[in-house]
């Protein structure tokens, strides 16, 4: 069941975030940042770590997990370090994926040769 939820979960945020995009003037761009931003919230309320119990890792694919692993570290980092800490967090638990992002990007940038 657990496999379906996660399923359902990841097909969910694909299907409104195509209709967002097929009914409004909004660009991927902005539907993603909506999504990071809903992540986000819905972590500093403890709901998307519900979200995360109720479904596994169906909730920590799709780009809302990437807000909700900034606040999460965010607000680990913030009880421990103060202000200071609010930086270190964010960038605590998405370093890896980052640095990924960042990595590979520059790799097809040196392989691949943009259509203008």
């Amino acid at each position: 069941m657990l496999l379906i939820n996660s399923f359902l979960f990841c097909g969910f945020i694909c299907m409104m975030s195509q209709i967002i995009l097929d009914n409004t003037k909004l660009t991927p761009g902005h539907i993603t940042s909506m999504l990071v931003v809903i992540g986000a919230f819905l972590d500093s309320f403890n709901i998307y770590d519900k979200i995360i119990k109720l479904v596994g890792g169906g909730a920590l694919v799709p780009i809302t997990s990437f807000g909700h692993s900034l606040a999460h570290g965010a607000i680990l980092k913030t009880n421990q370090y103060g202000l200071v800490g609010l930086l270190m967090g964010m960038f605590d638990l998405t370093a890896s994926g980052i640095t990924a992002a960042i990595i590979f990007s520059f790799i097809f940038t040196l392989i691949f040769k943009p259509r203008n």
